[in-house]
């Protein structure tokens, strides 16, 4: 059952995203080191799961199992909190990756999915697209487009079949596609 994640849901979600992202092209270049990489993606996940908890934007299975953490039109974030939690170069990395992908999103409102994400001890069970599409939901009540960005070129295919459309081709320094639905 898809359920709207609150904070009590932080952990599960937190541990599923840092595994199911462990091979990730975006996150293992911003944290190439595997000794650091999962305290280093913990922060960074929690980071987004924090921005977005009080919006009630982001839909999970299973206590995070799957998770799709999505941006509501017109929110804007106080202070940067990975800051305290990140070394000097792999906030810088981040930071590149944000603004090279802020810099090429629409200027017009729309839902910005920026997780999706299965535990892979979960995956094939077809639950990110269930996720997804709450979210998807919510865009298409609002009148919005949606919005993603994706650095992974498998993902490419896995979207495009759940309806989005690639729209544009940044350097993150990686080839990232940015897809609207």
């Amino acid at each position: 059952m898809i359920t709207v994640a609150g904070p009590d849901d932080r952990r599960g979600v937190l541990e599923a995203l840092v595994a199911a992202f462990v091979k990730d092209p975006a996150l293992r270049h911003v944290f190439p080191d595997d000794d650091t990489y999962p305290r280093y993606a913990e922060a960074f996940f929690g980071a987004c799961f924090d921005k977005r908890v009080g919006h009630r934007s982001i839909w999970t299975i299973q206590g995070g199992a799957a998770t799709a953490i999505w941006e509501p039109p017109g929110v804007t974030h106080a202070g940067d909190t990975l800051e305290s939690v990140l070394p000097a170069d792999a906030l810088e990395r981040v930071r590149a990756y944000d603004e090279a992908v802020h810099a090429a999103l629409p200027s017009e409102p729309f839902w910005y999915l920026g997780v999706l994400g299965t535990h892979p001890d979960h995956t094939g069970r077809r639950w990110a697209q269930a996720v997804m599409h709450a979210g998807l939901d919510r865009a298409a009540a609002d009148g919005l487009p949606a919005v993603l960005e994706t650095s992974n070129p498998a993902n490419v295919d896995f979207y495009r079949q759940a309806g989005w459309q690639v729209t544009g081709e940044i350097e993150t320094p990686l080839p990232t596609w940015i897809m609207h639905r």
